[in-house]
């Protein structure tokens, strides 16, 4: 089973060689460690923009709302991130980024790229979770993004 024995399997085991072992001996089960990974921080005290989509996530055109956001992947070399940007009209990937490391550059990164495929003739409002990487200003002022893009 895996190479790892449970509390159950460890007790019938030893009482079968007629030990009588517990938690008075200090033996004890030991838990699984809690999974954990670098999630999005949306505790800080950066400038965080108003919600102007409120949960309309049905635009009546493509290129009228995009929405971001970053997930992770494990692979057998350490942790990747994801920064995804999709239109919310058709539910299209117009932008992503992929980096060991979840710093603004990454939702930049795939903003540009969504910018630079889809450059929007109308208004276009971004909309994303909190996270710091969003509300950073780098992010609120890209270099080659204009400002009336960036209406969030």
């Amino acid at each position: 089973m895996h190479g790892v024995y449970g509390w159950p399997r460890m007790w019938r085991e030893l009482r079968k060689r007629g030990l009588r072992v517990g938690k008075q001996h200090g033996i004890r089960a030991r838990g699984k460690r809690r999974f954990r990974v670098a999630t999005t921080d949306s505790r800080h005290d950066l400038p965080i923009a108003p919600n102007r989509l409120d949960r309309n996530f049905s635009p009546l055109r493509p290129d009228a709302a995009w929405s971001g956001d970053i997930t992770y992947i494990a692979t057998e070399e350490g942790w990747l991130y994801l920064a995804v940007v999709i239109d919310l009209f058709n539910r299209r990937v117009v932008g992503w980024s992929l980096q060991p490391h979840m710093e603004r550059s990454l939702v930049i990164d795939a903003l540009e790229m969504a910018w630079q495929r889809r450059p929007s003739k109308g208004a276009l409002l971004f909309h994303s979770d909190r996270g710091s990487q969003y509300a950073s200003q780098d992010f609120a002022m890209p270099a080659k993004i204009s400002r009336s893009f960036l209406d969030v």
